[in-house]
């Protein structure tokens, strides 16, 4: 074959190699030639891909992470071009998990409690301007203004908020209730609606105790290792003497419990028996430190006059400054009396409050020289609960008053 013939033969090849230089700028972006075409194409379809935003690449992101797909895949390019577009592959794939993980956390900051910073669990509120804020935080924030005499504010913009002036937001309800949250047994995520039901009934890893814990089986362990706990416990083999010791000690605390039942049928049977609801409302003293405590109007029952009182921690001097909360109360007799006067009395929620308050009877002598009670507790369950009473505007309970005739 003559010279001019290889010229010839050479020149079809040479004409699309030749196309290579000229549009390098253009080319070198898919990797499609060796040199500096083939180091660049990695790092042009990155940035194709970030251009569009994480998690959302656009359709020149998504073609460039295919042909760097292919290019991975190509049996005939270079080891080091194949290398690098695999790599290049590898991290396209972490970038889009990532940008899914960061949706997930943005939407995290979005909707979390401007005051505690985490994810609500029940009710969602906002103020005027849109801030949101949990149940918990919101209560809190309105119970701490009472104390502090103040007019409770948003945490964020400083507008006023309270019970009358901030509402719901179910929207941001339903959404947090689809956020994904982690198991703390299993580790396993679900939607925050189902976690609790999980945690509670389906779970495997969930905590739970021997049946037998009744009769002094101390076991804690995964539900998944019940059944074989419990066919190897040696609690059911216990002797009759061990039984009758541990059932002591259950009738013990069912009498103290049947005690208080008792206690209220019995008084329910005495001829004199009163009840009023009673509207504690705030007022301050005339302390240079002045102090919260709660008083009501005066009111009639088993044909004598009345005040209730209430205090905060026993009027210490900061309770805001105190996480644990309680409420004590005395009863006054404001009637003149001819003879002692004996009564049982005990203070119950109102009918259209939701705080929980265990009942709790309290006695005392009435006279006209000692005419008031000494501070007993208010037997609210917790300071959430003595949260919630401080709170609202006013404190509605029910008073009941039984007198005792010799």
């Amino acid at each position: 074959m003559s010279g001019a013939e290889e010229a010839g033969g050479a020149g079809p090849a040479a004409g699309p190699a030749g196309a290579v230089p000229a549009g390098a700028g253009v080319g070198s972006g898919v990797g499609v030639g060796a040199g500096p075409g083939a180091a660049a194409g990695p790092a042009a379809a990155a940035a194709l891909g970030e251009a569009a935003g994480p998690g959302l690449p656009d359709e020149a992101g998504l073609a460039g992470a295919r042909q760097l797909q292919e290019a991975a895949g190509d049996p005939d390019a270079p080891p080091k071009k194949r290398l690098r577009a695999a790599e290049a592959a590898e991290a396209a794939a972490a970038a889009a998990a990532a940008g899914s993980g960061k949706l997930e956390e943005r939407l995290y900051s979005v909707l979390c409690c401007t005051v505690c910073l985490d994810l609500p669990k029940a009710s969602v509120y906002q103020c005027t301007n849109g801030h949101l804020m949990c149940a918990g935080c919101f209560i809190h924030l309105l119970a701490d203004a009472r104390l502090k005499e103040e007019q409770a504010t948003c945490p964020n913009c400083r507008c006023e908020i309270s019970k009358s002036l901030c509402c719901r937001n179910l929207a941001v309800e339903k959404a947090v209730s689809e956020l994904p949250s982690e198991c703390g047994f299993c580790l396993r995520q679900f939607p925050r609606s189902l976690l609790e039901r999980h945690q509670k009934e389906e779970c495997q890893d969930r905590v739970t105790q021997c049946k037998y814990k009744r009769i002094g089986c101390p076991w804690h362990g995964p539900f998944h290792e019940l059944t074989v706990h419990e066919a190897a416990c040696a609690h059911p083999t216990k002797t009759g003497n061990e039984l009758m010791e541990i059932l002591d000690e259950m009738d013990q605390s069912h009498r103290k419990e049947m005690q208080l039942y008792n206690s209220i049928f019995s008084l329910l049977s005495f001829e004199k028996i009163g009840y009023t609801e009673v509207q504690f409302r705030p007022y301050r003293t005339d302390d240079f430190i002045t102090r919260l405590y709660y008083e009501t109007p005066r009111f009639t029952v088993l044909n004598q006059t009345w005040v209730l009182k209430a205090r905060v921690n026993d009027s210490e001097r900061n309770p805001n400054l105190s996480c644990k909360r309680t409420l004590s109360f005395q009863l006054l007799l404001k009637s003149k009396v001819t003879a002692p006067l004996e009564c049982s009395f005990l203070l119950l929620k109102g009918p259209y409050d939701d705080v929980k308050i265990s009942p709790v009877i309290y006695h005392f002598v009435f006279t006209n020289e000692s005419n008031e009670t000494d501070y007993v507790p208010l037997p609210i369950v917790d300071s959430v609960e003595c949260n919630k009473l401080l709170a609202a505007k006013n404190i509605n309970l029910r008073l009941f008053l039984f007198q005792i005739q010799k």
